[in-house]
């Protein structure tokens, strides 16, 4: 019994111990790994010219201050959600089935609550996953 106890301690140390390979969000226990964007170059790229995107795969915008930031389509070839997230790490709002950009100009799609983060998942995955407004989100990011 003791040997038995020894090795799950052990072995629940090599796991608590690993390092974290990658960039993570989650909402609502269903975890995304996300590619960041934290420079106004970076934000303005996005996810242009992409043909397609992972179902667990995302990318997450940071930027400095909270505010109502508005996003578009231009360039971008697969449907998305965007999921705007305040300084609490909630959910402000989602725009759901954003489809690409066919024609200028292109729509906006901004929150009527101040957001300090923005993230794209995959069109539809909202819904499939039932995230709301006020869900509470957890970011797990790589130490630079």
């Amino acid at each position: 019994m003791k040997k038995i106890l020894k090795l799950l301690l052990i072995s629940l140390l090599l796991t608590s111990c690993q390092t974290m390979d990658k960039n993570e969000i989650c909402i609502n226990d269903i975890c995304f790994e996300i590619e960041i964007r934290d420079d106004n170059e970076e934000r303005a790229e996005g996810l242009m010219n992409r043909e397609e995107l992972d179902e667990k795969k995302g990318m997450l915008f940071i930027f400095d201050d909270s505010s109502k930031y508005s996003f578009w389509m231009k360039n971008t070839l697969i449907e998305l959600d965007i999921i705007w997230i305040n300084e609490n790490l909630e959910i402000v709002w989602i725009a759901k089935n954003v489809n690409p950009c066919e024609e200028d100009p292109c729509p906006s799609y901004k929150p009527q609550e101040n957001a300090k983060y923005v993230l794209e998942i995959n069109a539809g995955l909202s819904e499939k996953y039932e995230f709301k407004v006020n869900d509470t989100v957890t970011i797990k990011l790589l130490e630079n």
